[in-house]
């Protein structure tokens, strides 16, 4: 049985599909990885960040992209926020956002 990625909303799907192209390569072949084996395939592609939320671990030749994410029911899994990567932490503003929209998608929106 497969898994489904899908995004919170359209914005955050073009940011994710915005990504430069190394970025964006590695990031669909991790998500090919989520769909087949669920979503923590583990290091390098996936790390847990606590609170029920994961982190898709893109890089490529451009930089690195961090795509945040959490599972909601029937084996779907939620794009939340997705950032280039410019220090060694996400920002915090971006990380309750992550949160708060985390809490919609499992309360039903």
């Amino acid at each position: 049985m497969t898994w489904t990625i899908t995004f919170y909303n359209a914005k955050v799907e073009r940011e994710t599909l915005a990504l430069p192209p190394g970025v964006l390569a590695s990031f669909l072949r991790i998500a090919e990885l989520i769909e087949e084996f669920g979503p923590d395939p583990g290091r390098p592609y996936t790390a847990p960040l606590g609170q029920r939320l994961f982190e898709i671990r893109a890089k490529g030749r451009e930089g690195i992209a961090r795509s945040v994410f959490c599972t909601a029911k029937d084996r779907e899994i939620v794009v939340l926020i997705t950032v280039i990567k410019k220090g060694n932490k996400l920002p915090k503003h971006r990380m309750e956002t992550a949160r708060k929209r985390m809490k919609e998608v499992q309360d039903g929106r």
